[in-house]
């Protein structure tokens, strides 16, 4: 198994997982499909904001990916990377994807000060990975404020 950074040929695998992660217990809700297209031109076009990695299986195809956002984080003092999205393929879960995944995002961003990342109650299995993984929980209750989509 290969993990590399996501590629103009990602573009079919990229949008579709997005979709299918957005209808698994990870979440609570699904997105427009305009915003998994826009964060993949985003992506390929380079952002200090947001980075991708996309595991590969045995024959060289693309079975997972892991959406990056960055920011600084006063709290922790330094760089947050925050896992927005873990999606491995079905048919590749219980292999150590996701642990290889989290593996390599410390890797690329060995000096983050923090890694943070959210689950569903729900999702008991990628819970019980983050845990086993030294992810603690945060007694944060988190708000949002949507906003129009631009142009």
């Amino acid at each position: 198994m290969r993990i590399r950074s996501i590629e103009a040929a990602d573009r079919e695998f990229f949008i579709d997982r997005c979709h299918a992660f957005y209808k698994t217990p990870a979440c609570d809700h699904e997105i427009p499909q305009q915003n998994a297209e826009r964060t993949f031109e985003l992506l390929l076009h380079g952002t200090p904001y947001a980075d991708c990695l996309i595991a590969e299986d045995e024959n060289g195809q693309p079975c997972a990916y892991c959406l990056l956002a960055l920011t600084w984080s006063n709290e922790a003092g330094g760089l947050c990377v925050w896992l927005e999205e873990i999606m491995v393929d079905d048919e590749q879960r219980g292999k150590g994807i996701g642990s290889r995944i989290i593996a390599a995002v410390h890797e690329k961003y060995n000096t983050a000060a923090r890694y943070r990342l959210e689950v569903t109650e729900s999702n008991v299995r990628a819970s019980a990975l983050y845990h086993m993984l030294g992810f603690e929980d945060l007694e944060y209750r988190q708000m949002i404020l949507d906003t129009p989509p631009l142009g």
